[in-house]
């Protein structure tokens, strides 16, 4: 989860990721964040992210993106 948190605070350092839980519902992310995000989680985690797994649910939070990471390792 820090690896991530890392990653988040790399590309938006002025968000709280730790506590937003509205990440894609209060626009915080756009789609340039998303696509840097989900290249970062490739390399990173070495995972496959597919088109049906960009959905707001697994974005809107840095919990739900690291629930998504583990469910793809």
């Amino acid at each position: 989860m820090d690896e991530l948190l890392d990653i988040l605070k790399e590309i938006k350092p002025d968000v709280d990721f730790e506590s937003e839980t509205g990440l894609i519902d209060n626009a915080i992310l756009d789609s340039f964040d998303i696509v840097q995000i989900v290249t970062q989680l490739k390399d990173t985690f070495e995972i496959d992210i597919s088109p049906a797994d960009i959905v707001p649910e697994n974005f809107n939070s840095a919990q739900s993106l690291w629930a998504m990471v583990e469910r793809l390792q």
